[in-house]
């Protein structure tokens, strides 16, 4: 009798590891047109063309978060003179929600709500509206790796009424 159930204990228990070693689904599918690394292409806005630049958008700490390291280069105008930008995001899940932490170069903390559309297209992040500007970066995926990116900000005193501020389309490096 004592054989039986030792027997039925390593089932149970062997079918117990078996269970815990299956792989969980990929929480960053829907963003799979976004993972890689990108080279800047055409850009308007603002703060004028880009000169260079680009993006990698890649998983960390074991697949719990996406970190997005971009730099930008901008050549000098009669207004300014040529600047660098750069920035780190990491997207992440709280819950059921995905949301993304922003911090650049220039000083910028921008806190955003992440959503997917339905059709894995495209990507919108939209920070809270508050005492200071609204902003919301979107990307599109155009396919053949290429991507267009938009950011736009709302004034603090009209909320959810954006306007572009760069816009640029990227490649993905091969």
């Amino acid at each position: 009798m004592r054989q039986i159930v030792l027997l039925a204990g390593g089932v149970v228990l062997f079918s117990l590891m078996g269970v815990a070693q299956t792989a969980a689904p990929d929480p960053w599918t829907g963003w799979k047109f976004l993972i890689g690394e990108f080279d800047a292409g055409e850009s308007s806005g603002v703060p004028g063309a880009a000169s260079g630049g680009g993006f990698t958008l890649a998983p960390d700490l074991n697949g719990n978060v996406l970190v997005r390291k971009n730099h930008a280069e901008y050549p000098a105008t009669k207004d300014h003179p040529a600047f660098t930008h750069e920035d780190l995001m990491i997207v992440y899940r709280d819950g059921g929600a995905t949301k993304a932490l922003y911090d650049d170069s220039e000083g910028h903390v921008i806190h955003y709500n992440v959503s997917l559309s339905g059709d894995d297209k495209e990507i919108v992040f939209t920070s809270e509206a508050g005492s200071g500007p609204q902003f919301r970066l979107t990307y599109d995926d155009l396919g053949s790796g290429a991507v267009k990116v938009l950011f736009e900000m709302a004034p603090p005193d009209k909320p959810g009424q954006f306007s572009k501020y760069v816009e640029a389309t990227v490649h993905r490096k091969s």
